[in-house]
């Protein structure tokens, strides 16, 4: 773990402890690369922008990563934390310069069992910037455990998908994808999806999809940068089918996305 680059104490992490204010990225990295690098890096200016007025500098951030990951094992998941260690609480509105924290550690083995997730009516705050704020996501994923599901998915007041705990959902349809029309964060996996799709034939669409429409739909499946792309088996009481070729086509057109360097 280092802040700028150095090794970081405790005081320097009182700020993202008590006020949970700041934004990161999540990336895996394979021999110094990284699919969607640069997504990931557009993602960071942008959230800064959103919750600092300022944007972090690309280049820098590369160059810390590169420097975590010194010594360190050739498949690797690196998040990078944005905040401000002396904001304060009572006049955050003040100018203030965010820092960078870099943490490492050895990539999860891949698990391509399929998920089983708990719907649960809820919306993030910000849904559109990846901030710290994660009490409600991992509570809900924690009550979904614990009534014998792996995840929870998201649903509106109406019952209409929105996201995963952490990843997004999207859905099968014949040879077409249906990703659902919602107020949710967009991660780089599926970005990417929607980039190489097209070259394997396979048409897109945003959808508003409620629990109600399942019976409709052919599979679904979960993306993020962690999971790449992994089947989903049952939504609440709903079994889905995981054996579609077509989720094999999916995940082929994730894994054909070229790395970048760091």
């Amino acid at each position: 773990m280092q802040l700028d680059g150095s090794p970081v104490g405790a005081d320097d992490l009182a700020a993202l402890a008590l006020y949970n204010y700041g934004h990161f990225t999540s990336m895996l990295v394979e021999d110094m690369k990284v699919r969607g690098l640069s997504l990931h890096m557009r993602r960071l200016m942008d959230d800064s922008h959103a919750l600092y007025g300022t944007k972090v500098d690309e280049h820098r951030v590369r160059d810390l990563v590169r420097k975590a990951l010194v010594g360190g094992p050739e498949s690797a998941a690196v998040r990078v934390t944005v905040f401000a260690p002396d904001l304060d609480m009572g006049r955050p509105d003040r100018a203030i310069q965010p820092r960078v924290l870099v943490t490492t550690r050895p990539a999860g083995a891949d698990n391509p069992t399929p998920m089983r997730v708990k719907s649960v009516r809820f919306h993030r705050d910000l849904p559109e910037v990846k901030h710290v704020g994660l009490f409600g996501q991992i509570s809900h994923r924690r009550t979904a455990q614990q009534q014998g599901f792996d995840d929870a998915v998201f649903v509106d007041a109406e019952d209409a998908f929105t996201e995963g705990a952490t990843w997004n959902i999207g859905f099968l349809r014949g040879r077409e994808v249906v990703w659902p029309d919602a107020n949710c964060l967009v991660g780089v996996t599926m970005r990417l999806l929607q980039s190489s799709l097209n070259q394997y034939d396979m048409a897109m669409k945003t959808e508003q999809l409620r629990l109600s429409d399942l019976d409709g739909v052919d599979s679904a499946f979960a993306t993020n940068a962690a999971i790449g792309v992994r089947p989903i088996g049952l939504i609440d009481d709903h079994k889905l089918p995981v054996d579609n070729h077509l989720l094999d086509l999916v995940r082929e057109a994730y894994l054909s996305t070229p790395a970048e360097p760091l």
